[in-house]
């Protein structure tokens, strides 16, 4: 049923019109979402503005939520301790350090693996080294007793 643009009413601006696609583009950009996600929501709490504004910003603050680490709930720590792949305690201090987003969160660990990944390589190659150097140290005594 096409809209009547005469009609300018309350009850015109309370309902969103699917079916117009200037209405579909208005709230779409009003509400910051795409025209799926306002068909989605439109189909899931009808076509009333009010019960679709408080639907999208309800979905948009449980998006926000997951994001965050929240360190007082022991299946969160769980949860994130196993998908960073550290320890309970080293996920608080990393939180502590660098607070509750779990973007930050998940680069802060990455530079301190890659901080002690380069601090290893150089303790490894340093006992090479000395090796080396005894070996050729060696090659030169054997040499001097040889000739």
């Amino acid at each position: 049923m096409a809209d009547d643009k005469k009609k300018r009413g309350g009850a015109d601006a309370a309902l969103i019109a699917m079916g117009e696609a200037y209405e579909v583009a208005y709230w779409s950009k009003k509400l910051k979402i795409t025209p799926a996600q306002l068909k989605a929501a439109v189909k899931k709490v009808g076509h009333s503005a009010r019960k679709v504004e408080a639907y999208i910003g309800e979905q948009k603050h449980k998006a926000a939520d997951r994001a965050l680490i929240a360190i007082s709930q022991p299946h969160e720590v769980r949860y994130w301790s196993k998908k960073f792949k550290v320890t309970p305690a080293k996920l608080k201090a990393a939180v502590a350090a660098v607070g509750h987003s779990s973007k930050n969160v998940g680069a802060y660990l990455a530079k301190k693996k890659t901080t002690k990944k380069k601090a290893a390589k150089k303790t490894v190659k340093a006992p090479a080294k000395k090796k080396a150097a005894k070996k050729k140290t060696a090659r030169k005594a054997s040499k001097k007793k040889a000739a």
